[in-house]
């Protein structure tokens, strides 16, 4: 199934990619904070994202080929339109990320992997997942966030 990519629809996208970009300019490394975790990703000062911006910029790059529903860079949350592989038009998949830390560890992240199939009346059902797809996501976004991490300390 095509994805639909109406004016408004990449506007918004590109609006969103935009302020999550600015806010990653602001965000220079790991947050130190008495609080650690969680609480340091809320205490977030005006301006930076709350959440690892290398983990925020990965998410994004890995799921860059998902049309983008919900990019929230102080939440740590993003959200994925459906996807339908061309060479599989029956199926689509959405996903879900959560960002849950300000620093860049394995289980800062949490990936929600949806599935639907088509029912051949126009329609679509829910379908369960391997569970190994969430698992391949996350660890894609994981290997993308140290690689950005390696680059920036090398210049």
């Amino acid at each position: 199934m095509p994805s639909r990519r109406g004016s408004a629809g990449s506007g918004a996208k590109i609006a969103i990619l935009c302020l999550g970009a600015l806010a990653l300019g602001a965000c220079g490394g790991r947050m130190a904070h008495p609080l650690g975790g969680q609480a340091a990703a809320r205490a977030a000062p005006a301006g930076a994202i709350g959440v690892n911006g290398y983990l925020w910029r990965a998410t994004l790059d890995t799921l860059a080929f998902m049309p983008l529903a919900s990019a929230d860079p102080y939440g740590g949350v993003v959200i994925t339109d459906w996807y339908a592989n061309p060479e599989k038009p029956d199926e689509r998949f959405k996903a879900t990320v959560y960002i849950l830390d300000a620093r860049l560890r394995a289980d800062g992240l949490n990936v929600t992997v949806f599935k639907e199939v088509s029912n051949g009346a126009g329609g679509w059902t829910p379908a369960p997942t391997a569970d190994q797809t969430s698992t391949d996501i996350e660890n894609a976004i994981l290997t993308r966030a140290r690689q950005l991490r390696l680059s920036n300390l090398r210049g």
